[in-house]
């Protein structure tokens, strides 16, 4: 197995949780060229992998708001012609949404990918050329494994590696707290976060992204004395403020998978979503707090953290 193209295009999770199947190739084929298309926004999690040669962003989000414009399908030709300007020995979509089967085919190589009913989207299954069954009981970070193994016919017996590199400076005492989350029905109570900064007995920093967000975090850090960072950061800085902090606690969003995959000590919060399938995972230092209809206290997240 010489050259192996990955395809996870989004999202930051996703993206996450795809970095140990990438871990496995590379001890499985010592010395592979391993290649990984993903979107532009989370490029730089791929470029931290220490196996990855070569991150081939795409840009269909961007793409798809402005296909009227000449400019674009010149992008998306030179695109597609620097793809095909290498033949692969496996293509492995573990996205296995019809979006990402269909870039899978723009690309030379025998593809890989879920059957019908392994794959989150079914009909993406009917656009490779070997279908794998994956459970789909099983935590998404698992399920990629299964299929990489799969689809490049080598055993799993390894314990998960994420895979990321990030310069380290000394651990400060600072506790990173992650209040933002895409969807309504994952966000904790804003007394609660008060309640766990209270109990910190650290300093703590409250990154953001959008101005909803920095509301948010502002409200949160004016009742415990913290620090809301003045600007929205880039992940490549977000990694380096998680990989000195602490610890990190998060709600369920790519960032707080981030922190885990990067061996930092971290606590999820759950409320909407199920830590058994979406869960951080994989590392000794996290841990999975509440679940679907069930917020924690904050006294057992503080608990969590140590």
């Amino acid at each position: 197995m010489r050259t192996i193209l990955f395809v996870k295009t989004s999202s930051l999770g996703d993206v996450v949780h795809n970095c140990p199947a990438v871990s496995d190739a590379a001890r499985a084929f010592p010395g592979a060229a391993i290649d990984w298309i993903v979107e532009e926004p989370f490029a730089g999690i791929a470029a931290m992998h220490r196996a990855v040669r070569r991150v081939i962003p795409v840009a269909v989000r961007r793409w798809r708001g402005a296909l009227w414009k000449p400019a674009i399908w010149s992008e998306i030709g030179a695109w597609r012609k620097e793809l095909r300007g290498e033949r692969y020995d496996a293509v492995v979509d573990t996205q296995s949404l019809l979006k990402s089967a269909l870039i899978s085919t723009l690309a030379l190589g025998r593809r890989h990918g879920m059957d019908r009913a392994s794959a989150r989207e079914w009909l993406a299954a009917a656009f490779y050329d070997v279908r794998h069954p994956v459970p789909r009981d099983l935590h998404a970070v698992q399920r990629n494994r299964l299929l990489a193994a799969a689809a490049l016919g080598f055993d799993l017996h390894d314990p998960v590696d994420y895979g990321l590199r990030v310069p380290a400076a000394q651990k400060s005492g600072y506790v990173v707290l992650l209040t933002m989350t895409s969807r309504a029905d994952k966000l904790w109570p804003e007394e609660r976060w008060i309640e766990l900064g209270r109990g910190l007995r650290a300093p703590a920093i409250l990154p953001w992204g959008s101005e909803a967000e920095r509301a948010r975090a502002q409200r949160i850090a004016g009742e415990i004395g913290a620090t809301v960072l003045p600007k929205s950061l880039q992940l490549s800085e977000l990694a380096k403020l998680f990989v000195n902090a602490r610890g990190v606690v998060g709600l369920d969003t790519g960032l707080t998978h981030l922190a885990v995959a990067l061996g930092v000590r971290t606590v999820g919060i759950y409320c909407g979503s199920d830590p058994a399938l979406t869960g951080l995972y994989g590392a000794p230092h996290a841990r999975n707090a509440g679940g679907p209809g069930r917020a924690p206290q904050a006294g057992e997240v503080l608990q969590m953290l140590g």
